[in-house]
C-alpha cells in the first residue's frame, strides 16, 4: 500500500511515539486519527514493515554478504549480551529486544541508532514499562546473534563464534561500552586510613561488571584485557575495574552513562 500521508509525516509520528508521546496526543500533532497512529506502530514498529510499504528484506551479512556495520555490531553486541534477549514472532521474524533504564534517554537512543546500523533500513521503536524496551524486528537477528537459544543465558553455555571474535578484538572498546552500560554500572567507593594519627576518609570511583554467565564474565575480562586494562573479580557474578588510571582510562574508552 502507498502512504495516502507524506512519508515526512509517518516518519515524524513515529518518532514522536519513540519518545512516548500518547498515540491521542500524536494524531491531534500530525493532523491523523488515533487509528493511523496505531496502525503505523503495528506496521512499521512491532512487524518490522519498511516505510512506504516495501517488505522488510534487508539482506543478511551471515545469509546474503551484506556489509555488517562492525563497530556499531561489536557495541550491540555487548548490549544483547547483558540486558538482550531475541523473541520469535511469527513468519520467521525475530525480535531483538534490549532493556535499558528509562533514565537513560541519551543511551536508549543511542541504542536505537546502534540497532539501524546494524540493520539498515529498519525502524527500531521504543515502549515504556517498568523500563525503556528498544526493539527491532527482523530474520536475521539470530543468525549475527548466535548464542540465542532457549531459557535464560546463564543456565546454558555460550560459545563466540570466531567471526564475532575478531570483531570484537578489532573494537574491544565498543563491545565493552555495550556491556558496561547495560549490566556495569560506576559507583563510588571509600576507604579510611590512619595518617599521622588521624583517620582520614578516601573517596574512589570504580567500574563493576554483573552477569551470571561465565562465558560473558571472561568475554569482559578478555576485552578489557586487550586494552591493557587491570580488573579482578570480585565474586563469581561481578567483575571489578578500581585503579585510579585503569577508571580513568575506561571513562575515556565507554563513556559515562547518560
Amino acid at each position: 500500500m502507498v502512504h495516502i500521508r507524506p512519508l515526512e509525516t509517518v516518519e515524524s509520528a513515529l518518532r514522536a511515539s519513540d519518545a512516548g508521546m500518547r498515540d491521542a496526543d500524536n494524531a491531534a500533532l500530525h493532523g491523523v486519527t488515533i487509528k493511523t497512529i496505531r496502525r503505523w506502530r503495528r506496521d512499521y514498529q512491532r512487524r518490522g514493515k519498511r516505510r512506504g510499504g516495501l517488505s522488510n528484506s534487508v539482506p543478511c551479512p551471515r545469509c546474503d554478504g551484506a556489509v555488517l556495520d562492525e563497530q556499531a555490531y561489536s557495541e550491540l553486541f555487548g548490549w544483547y549480551l547483558g540486558d538482550g534477549t531475541i523473541t520469535v514472532l511469527r513468519r520467521g521474524i525475530f525480535g531483538l529486544h534490549v532493556f535499558n533504564d528509562s533514565r537513560y534517554v541519551v543511551l536508549n537512543q543511542h541504542v536505537l541508532e546502534l540497532m539501524r546500523r546494524v540493520k539498515p533500513g529498519g525502524s527500531p521503536s521504543t515502549r515504556r514499562t517498568s523500563c525503556t524496551i528498544i526493539t527491532s524486528w527482523w530474520k536475521h537477528w539470530p543468525c549475527l546473534f548466535p548464542q540465542h537459544g532457549p531459557g535464560y543465558k546463564h543456565t546454558r553455555r555460550l560459545r563466540m563464534e570466531d567471526w564475532q571474535r575478531d570483531i570484537v578484538e578489532a573494537h574491544p572498546a565498543d563491545f565493552l561500552r555495550g556491556l558496561f552500560h547495560s549490566d556495569g554500572c560506576r559507583v563510588n567507593n571509600w576507604a579510611t586510613r590512619t595518617v599521622a594519627g588521624e583517620k582520614k576518609r578516601y573517596d574512589y570511583p570504580r567500574w563493576q561488571f554483573t552477569n551470571m554467565s561465565p562465558e560473558i564474565m571472561r568475554w569482559c575480562g578478555e576485552a578489557l584485557d586487550l586494552l591493557e586494562i587491570p580488573w579482578r573479580r570480585s565474586n563469581h557474578k561481578t567483575l571489578s575495574v578500581s585503579t585510579r588510571a585503569a577508571v580513568a582510562r575506561l571513562d575515556e574508552l565507554i563513556g559515562l552513562k547518560s
